[in-house]
């Protein structure tokens, strides 16, 4: 079967990030068969064109489309993505009669709700890789499901998830926007934060690609696409059993150094980590803290305490290694008192960025849904592809936000609202400087325009 794999994402804020999803995908069909072309939407400038040309051009037999989020999960700014993905469909339909396929993160936090409003003829909730490869041998066959949506009940594990086949192309369009390929090294995520919908999406276990394999694609990325900062993907890089020295390890005794980055729990680090994890080029860390007090901390369900947060962005910077922290106000428990206790909190911690959310955005399926049910803050059938955002009963929104803005006014290295400093972080990629950039706001910090690689040379 021919196989069309359109990458639908529009958010190139904060930065640009690579089609990871339908990269994968395209790998494990490749594998079976099938014969595949990727188009991504932000390379061709959002060109709905682009789509029905290249639709015409390669005559596929199954469009498969990929949706990585909902919204921008910013209530100050709030921009949604999924009327795009609606009018891509729209013009997928005005061109061409083959199935169409929904699927992606975003489209599996509410797959039915999407569904309906896209109006796609089929939908893949959760891990996509073997359900979309079973798809096409059973429709290269006349075959197709009795049901719409097509939910994952087995997970992938070890060396069953893919490697990403990385389109040239599209790989060259993100390298211009930044130079950030991403990797993925595990799926599942087993902590408990009450808003989050990563177990919801991959499963509470956590399962390990192998490392070997994860270190063959940023061997390949750096030798084949000149790759010059790696981005890993992972909810948390720094899982509890610490199979993540197992890639840093396999990347040292490979002699790669590459400028990465990746998201971080505040706890389970020592110094010898860091030091090992920098060998290998670590440039920035995000620090996932999302609350500044320990009342908040705890009933976002954060096993980890601030002094923790604390002692990580100490540690980090020991290392001279960047580090940005992420923060929301509103969650449960949140009073006047916590707001104004996680400000000085927040701007107590030094050599590090701040991004400070306002609310939470709720989604479905999570306890915070829950709990805002029972507080009777949305309704038990509430369409929430409408965003929907938790603030605590007894926060004002406008005393929330003007407390806020006041706070954190004049600091330079604390930022609200959380895309305040977009535009200039995407005018710098537009100038040739590479990675995440959030490290310039670091007091100190500073950015090269380009960074030495080495991959066993």
């Amino acid at each position: 079967m021919k196989i069309l794999l359109i990458g639908a994402n529009v958010a190139s804020t904060p930065y640009y990030v690579y089609p990871l999803g339908i990269a994968m995908v395209s790998s494990t069909l490749k594998n079976a068969g099938h014969t595949v072309r990727q188009i991504d939407f932000l390379q061709n400038n959002m060109s709905l064109e682009s789509i029905e040309n290249e639709i015409r051009s390669f005559s596929p037999d199954i469009i498969g489309i990929s949706m990585r989020n909902i919204d921008n999960v910013n209530l100050l700014n709030e921009q949604r993505y999924i009327d795009a993905v609606g009018e891509i469909v729209k013009r997928v339909r005005q061109v061409s009669s083959v199935p169409v396929v929904m699927g992606g993160s975003g489209f599996s936090i509410m797959p039915e709700a999407v569904l309906d409003k896209i109006g796609a003829d089929y939908g893949i909730a959760g891990e996509g890789e073997s359900l979309m490869v079973q798809f096409a041998d059973d429709a290269q066959k006349g075959i197709y499901p009795e049901k719409r949506c097509i939910r994952s009940s087995n997970f992938l594990q070890g060396k069953q998830i893919p490697s990403a086949c990385y389109d040239p192309d599209i790989m060259q369009f993100y390298l211009k926007s930044g130079n950030i390929a991403s990797v993925q090294t595990k799926r599942g995520c087993n902590h408990k934060c009450i808003y989050c919908s990563y177990p919801l999406l991959e499963g509470a276990a956590v399962r390990l690609r192998d490392p070997a394999s994860v270190v063959n694609d940023i061997e390949s990325l750096i030798n084949d696409h000149k790759v010059g900062y790696i981005f890993f993907t992972d909810s948390v890089f720094n899982d509890d059993d610490e199979a993540y020295l197992e890639v840093v390890s396999e990347m040292k005794n490979r002699n790669i150094n590459i400028p990465w980055t990746a998201f971080f729990k505040p706890e389970g680090l020592k110094d010898e980590h860091i030091a090992l994890m920098k060998e290998t080029g670590l440039k920035a860390v995000e620090i996932g803290a999302d609350a500044s007090t320990d009342t908040t901390l705890k009933r976002l369900g954060k096993p980890f305490r601030f002094k923790d947060i604390a002692l990580c962005n100490d540690l980090f910077a020991r290392h001279q290694v960047a580090t940005a922290h992420f923060y929301m106000f509103g969650c449960p428990g949140e009073t006047r008192d916590t707001v104004i206790e996680g400000l000085e909190n927040i701007k107590s911690l030094k050599n590090t960025v701040s991004f400070i959310f306002m609310g939470i955005r709720i989604l479905p399926n999570t306890i915070l849904h829950r709990i805002a049910v029972d507080e009777g803050l949305v309704l038990p059938d509430d369409s929430l592809l409408e965003s929907i955002y938790y603030i605590a009963p007894g926060i004002e929104r406008q005393w929330l936000e003007k407390t806020l803005t006041d706070g954190f006014s004049g600091i330079r290295n604390c930022v609200f609202p959380p895309d305040a400093m977009d535009g200039s972080l995407q005018f710098l990629h537009k100038l040739g400087y590479s990675g995440s950039l959030w490290d310039m706001l670091v007091p100190g910090g500073k950015k090269t325009r380009k960074h030495r690689t080495n991959a066993g040379k």
